[in-house]
């Protein structure tokens, strides 16, 4: 909404109204089955991972996010794991195409989207392992994520994997008017504009659509988190 890619809506209806639209009947019995268990669910928590301290786990949290947003921003930082993804070079090869000239810019969008997916889903499950060796409370917290997760990705991937498109669109507008200037400048003998005022902003909006969508991927990780802090320390 922020880069005039989708007009701001308000909704009225109930979440769990939504949640139901969006469930077939197998996983509405799975999540039945989570929400009024029979018997006290046991989380299986992994016992070469040891049980981490709020604050030691809020600290590695922060560290992935950290890493994630320098990734998208900067490049990987070094140590971190993450396979570096440049992006493009602010520059269009000759002659362009504007069917095509978007394409290392989706590439970029989508090896990136992989990154988040993979680090963050293994940052997740590293949060419910450590809910697991909790309360009661805490673990069947951790099976409810993790059927909320099962059922939820697909319609994430789809929903995010829309804004590549949107930012396609916006970029295919802003080159064939930079083309049509271009074209006018030659006739009438002037310099024309250059591309960076028009490719730069885009740019830039890839990249703030992909922080967008770490914060997105990870409210419930931080949600698990959250929920962890208030259980695990003490009060003053």
């Amino acid at each position: 909404t922020e880069n005039a890619l989708l007009d701001a809506t308000r909704t009225s209806e109930d979440v769990g109204q939504k949640l139901g639209d969006w469930l077939d009947f197998r996983q509405a019995i799975a999540l039945h089955a989570v929400l009024h268990p029979e018997q006290p669910i046991e989380v299986a928590a992994s016992p070469r991972a040891p049980r981490l301290s709020a604050e030691a786990l809020r600290q590695h949290v922060n560290k992935v996010r950290a890493a994630l947003e320098q990734s998208i921003v900067q490049g990987a930082p070094p140590g971190s794991g993450l396979v570096p993804i440049s992006m493009p070079a602010a520059e269009l090869d000759e002659p362009i195409e504007p069917k095509t000239a978007f394409e290392p810019y989706r590439r970029f969008q989508a090896a990136h989207q992989r990154q988040m997916e993979t680090v963050v889903r293994t940052l997740r499950s590293q949060l419910r392992g450590q809910l697991g060796k909790s309360s009661p409370a805490l673990q069947q917290l951790a099976t409810l994520d993790a059927a909320f997760e099962n059922i939820l990705s697909e319609r994430e991937a789809a929903l995010l994997g829309k804004v590549s498109r949107m930012l396609e669109k916006r970029f295919t507008q802003a080159l064939k008017q930079h083309l049509k200037h271009t074209q006018a400048a030659a006739e009438a003998g002037v310099p024309p504009d250059s591309p960076l005022s028009w490719l730069l902003p885009i740019r830039q909006a890839i990249r703030t659509a992909l922080l967008a969508e770490l914060d997105t991927r990870l409210q419930p990780t931080l949600g698990l988190l959250e929920a962890f802090q208030a259980e695990n320390t003490p009060e003053p």
